[in-house]
């Protein structure tokens, strides 16, 4: 882990400060969990803090506690473009470079305030920030909120809306568990969420059992008809255009999760989801085991993300995207063969 200053950060915390959090575009449980967390400890604190995502948040997580307070910079680009400017402190949340917070990267840079990092990805971009707290073998971005505000000396702060931001997080990083969780320190910041009255049960129902009916027909879909399986490298995909999305009027979030399916087959190593947007096409990545599919991400689509988990846009069609990835298949047979 790489750490900051717990005692410089603390003291500049001491006095009331406008505090910008950011997180990525496409933002998932993990970016609004440890966002909102933030978010409230924060105003907790005395300070004036503003929340501020890109781009639109999936519906599933409305729900939690302060998403009403969320700025989102395609709707309300100005005022988010003044609160960076006029920030003492921005926090970055659940990214490792300002690449991924498209139209505010360069107000963040341009700004004045100090620039903290809380992220769990590989390699994080340390030249754009004042202080980095980051730690790949952490579950979420969400955890590291939970550790933060206790080395600070604020556990006692933690109530059940930070605590229902931060087991969001965690839970939809890790697939409720089921990826990104092999460490005893997740399951024991868990459990005291839970003692301090989270109810995971029913937190699970509001993630996971509110889909529409186009979602659901959407998701057969891809599974029936967009699945193309390609067994000499152990590799499944699906792929969606955009007159598929159009067909099941697409809301954000439809596609979450969908990348993993094709994984619960047996001798599948990597899954890989294609969805046409109007300015990109966007990819999403996952695997089992050793084979790290943030090589793939980085490498071959300026992306980026974890060993078994990542994502990136690519700029040239669905199809031609499509043969750019098959023909990177046989670079990595070896890999997934295993």
């Amino acid at each position: 882990m790489k750490t900051l200053n717990i005692t410089e950060i603390a003291n500049i915390l001491e006095t009331p400060k406008n505090i910008a959090i950011t997180s990525h575009v496409n933002p998932d449980g993990d970016a609004i969990g440890s966002s909102l967390a933030m978010y409230h400890y924060l105003i907790k604190k005395g300070h004036t803090v503003n929340v501020i995502i890109p781009n639109g948040i999936p519906d599933f997580l409305s729900w939690l506690p302060g998403f009403k307070n969320i700025l989102i910079v395609e709707n309300q680009h100005d005022e988010c473009i003044d609160l960076l400017k006029d920030a003492d402190i921005i926090f970055s949340l659940d990214y490792n470079s300002l690449d991924r917070v498209k139209d505010i990267k360069n107000p963040i840079i341009n700004s004045n305030a100090v620039k903290i990092l809380i992220d769990h990805h590989p390699d994080p971009d340390l030249e754009q920030f004042n202080f980095v707290y980051s730690s790949v073998q952490t579950s979420s971005a969400s955890e590291l909120v939970f550790d933060l505000i206790c080395q600070f000396g604020n556990k006692d702060l933690i109530d059940l809306k930070i605590a229902e931001c931060i087991y969001t997080g965690i839970i939809t990083d890790t697939g409720s568990f089921s990826y990104l969780c092999n460490n005893e320190q997740t399951y024991q910041t868990s459990g005291y969420l839970i003692k301090l009255g989270v109810d995971g049960e029913n937190i699970h129902r509001l993630i996971y059992d509110t889909f529409s009916k186009d979602r659901l027909q959407l998701l057969g879909y891809c599974l029936s008809e967009k699945l193309r399986i390609i067994d000499e490298y152990s590799t499944a995909y699906i792929y969606l255009s955009a007159d598929d999305l159009k067909k099941f009027n697409y809301q954000i979030g439809d596609t979450e999760n969908v990348v993993n399916y094709p994984l619960s087959m047996k001798g599948i190593i990597m899954s890989a989801l294609f969805v046409e947007r109007e300015d990109a096409v966007k990819l999403s990545f996952r695997s089992k085991g050793d084979f790290y599919v943030n090589e793939i991400a980085q490498k071959h689509f300026e992306g980026g993300g974890h060993k078994n988990a990542a994502g990136a846009n690519s700029y040239l069609s669905l199809d031609d995207t499509l043969k750019k990835f098959e023909k990177l298949l046989p670079l990595y047979k070896e890999k997934l063969n295993l």
